[in-house]
């Protein structure tokens, strides 16, 4: 019997030859598409599966009026909770960004790798397994060091397990530091964002172990098996709030209106749970929406499927009447036609597998990233994926076909079933309503992402040259009397017009607030972004001063008190531009920082990502006792001739005298701020193509769809035409249906498009105004390919030979 089965599924692909290469492009390319995202959605998930006990330990963020998440929390938090909470077994401060670097000198050889900054119990936290020494009082102060066995190796060779007790120079600073233990990182198949070279003591700890206002520690806490997360968070909030408003208090600061909140994101679902961003986030939110529309792509490839077969129920309607009159059993006849389509399905999976393999590499650099499938649980949901919906759509049709009667089948009267006709109409309404959607989106995404690409980021920064210092040190006035040197000598260069710093790359964001406030009113109060800066910074980026004036070297007020503030500044404390200026500030965080006086406004301009809000930020010479050290961002204005020439004279000058030895990170500014722009920019592009994809696959099953419905009203079509109907009338007859079909799928998918795409604007805090064009377009788009692709088919139908069609009559 199954033998026989197979034949007939093989003879019936051979002679609907067309539906059989349209099903199987459909859903080999909806089932690629959809194993693309799906295995870039099991790639994020896997980030850090390598922890042991992993389900224990738990990333803390801090969240303000339940919106506003911070990454970053306070030492003596971390401290406090870890012995008032006998649920927390362990706490560690982990301050680690694969970007920053430093360089490790021993025995006439270096290393120069990402490092960690930690407190004394990490390795409890995070257990790298111990490749030589010990974990025993490591980080208790700054005089040890453990090393990765990479680094090792370059410090000390083959031997480097006997290295333990021996001393490493940290370039930066010339101090030495005692190797205590050496680890292994993860392997390399393993996803995690924690790969640091070497691991040191945070040197900031001591100087912040009392202060609940100082927040620049990443924290995270090794919990008791079984722990009510829920309830540990709700103490840590209470804590957080009763403590944070104790030092307020003495500060002479208002306490806060509404408690801080303390959430605990597991380790596991860090990278894509972390509000905040955490050490290093994913854009949860637009992996999801990629991966439902990928799935759409699928359920519009099985739609597709479904909807052909049900129509072609008039070609195997008699075949059908003819095997029940010989004995066989719907329940038989269901089986039948469900293996008919999972040899479809199972074909379409084997070429999808075939389309992988050469798509994997591309969609990894597309992505940045090496997307493997290797992962044996991958294979299993793509397996369950395929059988389950090659069981709903085989099902539909498989029943439909197996409930004609015999009586009715060899009489030929199947073709008029309601409830046939019904259920095409509706699953082709539903198809036509995905492409709908996804048309009006990718056109609004693409609004979206060019009116961020073109927005005024506030500043000038065309022909500017970014260089970030690689070795910095935070002792004797290090970095000032690096940028002074190194900036008045670039000055002298041939090509260069002007040079700046900062201590904030732009491009990257602001990475350090403060609290402030009105000296003569305490509740006029801002967290504000510190931007230390050179006093010809506005002038060299051409900052639009709204009020006040810009910083004057030659007035001692502004090198000790002035500041320059943004509109969000203003704002936030409840000023106008002009009313803010000669206001008295004062700090809470340094006794030297007291007397501060605002003589400018500056338009908001972006630091960082230009999805985010504008944040508060006030600007200040950077030499101050408390900020010598902060100036790490060099900035050079170039003229627009011999641009390469002097770039490669910079970089040369760079790694030979500034800083030989490290490698050489020159950037020009609007080019890191594109890179801002890159993952939007990626969500446009996949977006985009899966918009043709969805088109192709919807057409094709409206072109074949059409052909099968025009087949059947071919006789009407000949009696029309012998009757005296000219070719026109019989095209819109033939076409109205199809018309309102898609009017009437539009119309419902443009409320559903409005809800989706607005809820994913509000994700930015710049963004257009909904926009009503794309709905009409996407109307006039989907309309007028279904008069082409229907009209082809409906041209051709006019052209029926009379007699093959009345013979009979």
């Amino acid at each position: 019997m199954l033998r026989n089965w197979i034949k007939i599924a093989f003879s019936n692909y051979k002679k609907n030859w067309l539906t059989t290469l349209i099903n199987l492009l459909g859903l080999s390319v909806g089932l690629t598409v959809f194993l693309l995202v799906f295995l870039n959605w099991q790639d994020e998930k896997a980030y850090e599966q390598w922890v042991p006990e992993g389900d224990n330990v738990y990333y803390v963020e801090r969240v303000f009026n339940n919106k506003d998440f911070n990454a970053v929390c306070s030492y003596p938090f971390l401290e406090i909770s870890t012995k008032m909470f006998p649920e927390i077994q362990n706490f560690s401060v982990i301050n680690y960004w694969k970007i920053n670097k430093s360089r490790l000198l021993a025995d006439g050889r270096s290393s120069y790798n990402s490092s960690a900054e930690v407190s004394e119990d990490f390795f409890k936290v995070l257990p790298f397994p111990l490749a030589a020494g010990s974990y025993n009082n490591l980080f208790v102060d700054e005089n040890s060091i453990a090393l990765s066995e990479d680094v090792a190796k370059q410090l000390f060779g083959d031997s480097y397990k006997e290295s333990i007790g021996k001393t490493v120079t940290k370039d930066e600073n010339g101090k030495k530091v005692v190797v205590q233990a050496i680890y292994k990182l993860p392997a390399e198949e393993e996803n995690t964002i924690f790969r640091p070279g070497f691991v040191v003591r945070n040197s900031n700890i001591d100087y912040n172990k009392n202060s609940w206002s100082n927040n620049s520690f990443f924290g995270f806490f090794r919990v008791k098996p079984g722990t009510n997360i829920s309830e540990l968070e709700n103490k840590l909030s209470a804590i957080q709030t009763r403590q944070q408003n104790i030092e307020l208090k003495q500060s002479g600061w208002p306490e806060m209106k509404k408690p801080i909140e303390i959430r605990l994101v597991n380790i596991k679902r860090m990278r894509l749970d972390a509000k905040s961003g955490g050490l290093e986030g994913t854009d949860k939110k637009s992996i999801l929406i990629l991966l439902s529309l990928s799935g759409l792509i699928l359920i519009l490839s099985a739609i597709n499927f479904i909807n052909l077969n049900t129509a072609q129920a008039s070609q195997r309607a008699k075949e059908v009447g003819l095997r029940k009159s010989f004995g066989s059993s719907k329940g038989q006849l269901v089986v039948q036609f469900l293996l008919e389509t999972y040899i479809i399905y199972i074909t379409a999976f084997f070429i999808s597998m075939i389309l992988l393999e050469f798509l994997l590499p591309q969609y990894g650099k597309f992505l940045n990233k090496t997307i493997r499938m290797e992962n044996p649980m991958i294979y299993l949901y793509t397996v369950l994926i395929i059988f389950g919906f090659a069981f709903i759509s085989g099902i539909v049709p498989a029943v439909y076909l197996s409930g004609f009667k015999p009586i009715q089948t060899l009489k030929g009267n199947f073709s008029r079933s309601k409830h046939g006709i019904w259920l095409r109409n509706s699953i082709l309404t539903l198809q036509i309503i995905i492409s709908s959607f996804f048309i009006i989106s990718s056109f609004i995404i693409y609004k979206q992402v060019d009116y961020m690409m073109q927005k005024d980021l506030g500043f000038h920064g065309e022909q500017v040259y970014q260089l970030n210092f690689n070795k910095i040190s935070w002792e004797n006035n290090y970095n000032m009397k690096k940028y002074q040197l190194y900036s008045e000598k670039i000055k002298n260069f041939p090509g260069v017009i002007d040079v700046t710093g900062s201590s904030q790359t732009l491009g990257n964001g602001v990475n350090s607030t403060t609290g402030i406030k009105y000296k003569r009113d305490s509740t006029k109060s801002v967290d504000a972004g510190v931007g230390a800066i050179d006093l010809n910074f506005m002038k060299f980026y051409k900052v639009k001063f709204l009020s006040g004036r810009d910083f004057d070297p030659k007035l001692t007020v502004d090198t000790t008190k002035a500041i320059v503030v943004n509109e969000a500044f203003v704002k936030k404390i409840g000023w106008n531009n002009q009313e803010a200026i000669g206001k008295e500030m004062t700090s809470n965080t340094d006794t030297k920082a007291r007397n501060m006086v605002i003589v400018g406004v500056v338009k908001d301009m972006n630091f960082g990502d230009v999805q985010y809000k504008i944040e508060p930020i006030m600007f200040f010479n950077y030499d101050r006792l408390w900020t010598r050290n902060n100036l790490i961002s060099l900035q050079i204005k170039l003229s627009g001739e011999n641009i390469e020439e002097n770039i490669a004279r910079i970089k040369k000058y760079w790694e030979t005298e500034a800083e030989p030895g490290y490698p050489f990170s020159g950037e020009f500014v609007n080019k890191q701020f594109a890179r801002t722009f890159e993952k939007y920019e990626t969500q446009r592009t996949l977006f985009s193509i899966l918009n043709g994809i969805v088109l192709l696959v919807a057409l094709l099953g409206l072109f074949a769809l059409s052909s099968l419905m025009i087949e059947q009203k071919l006789k009407d079509v000949a009696i029309k035409k012998t009757l005296g109907a000219s070719d026109g009338i019989l095209i819109k007859d033939l076409t109205k249906k199809f018309l309102w079909i898609t009017l009437i799928a539009v119309l419902i998918s443009i409320p559903i498009s409005f809800y989706f795409i607005n809820e994913w604007l509000k994700s930015f805090a710049y963004r257009i105004e909904m926009p009503w064009w794309p709905y009409i377009l996407s109307l006039a788009i989907l309309l007028l390919l279904t008069i082409l692709v229907v009209s082809i088919k409906a041209y051709r139908a006019t052209k029926v030979e009379l007699i093959k069609y009345l013979k009979y009559e």
